[in-house]
């Protein structure tokens, strides 16, 4: 059975709907989240009614978390400046939802978190063949660095199937991967940034905060860390 893997959605609902349709075109059923559904862009109320509409079981991202505990990030102002407007706008039934998000799941053979086994939240996970040997299991999925990737370390296997809303490896395209018969495949799809540029505008932001997303430019971590 094919499985999706999504992350990093962070309020990006024009990019996390072309991804979706894309899914649906390659016959894939089941849709797993690595978390951040929420963070940086406007359309966090139609992120969230997407994934739960469609049943779409997460794993808790930093983001999440510090929205789900009305916390704050500790090393970003442009994070924080996000965050206070997504508080003023975000839907009573949609947080509650967030906080029901576990730190980890296990879908068959693989293992999910959002950075990594030694900090489910906040890791920058550097795969290695040490990292792996120290983990149970086969194979491992994490978001978080935004950087799409798959890597094998002996019989172990590792993906980060990137980001939906905010690239950061040079490709802008909304990023996913797809796992089925213990592999994995990667998968990238275009989509209309305008509107997320409209609305941020509207809000009140400049460009500094959604500038990187036309060329999936790694500067965009200032913002993200």
């Amino acid at each position: 059975m094919k499985t999706a893997f999504i992350s990093d959605i962070h309020g990006n609902y024009e990019a996390l709907s072309e991804v979706l349709a894309e899914i649906d075109r390659l016959g894939v059923t089941r849709v797993y989240c690595a978390g951040d559904v929420v963070g940086y862009y406007a359309q966090v109320n139609e992120c969230c009614a997407e994934l739960r509409e469609r049943q779409i079981p997460c794993v808790m991202g930093n983001h999440d978390w510090y929205m789900a505990g009305n916390g704050f990030c500790p090393r970003s102002h442009s994070v924080n400046d996000c965050l206070a407007y997504l508080r003023t706008i975000i839907e009573p039934e949609h947080l509650e939802w967030l906080r029901t998000f576990p730190l980890q799941r296990e879908i068959g053979d693989v293992r999910m978190v959002h950075g990594g086994w030694g900090d489910p939240l906040d890791e920058y996970l550097k795969p290695s063949a040490q990292y792996f040997e120290q983990l149970q299991g086969r194979a491992f999925v994490t978001g978080h660095t935004h950087h799409q990737t798959v890597q094998h370390f002996g019989d172990k296997v590792y993906c980060n199937p990137g980001s939906v809303g905010q690239p950061r490896d040079g490709d802008p395209r909304a990023a996913f991967a797809i796992y089925e018969s213990g592999t994995f495949t990667l998968h990238r799809v275009e989509y209309d940034m305008q509107k997320v540029f409209d609305l941020m505008h509207a809000a009140g932001f400049n460009d500094y905060y959604y500038g990187g997303l036309k060329t999936g430019a790694a500067r965009l971590q200032r913002l993200a860390d």
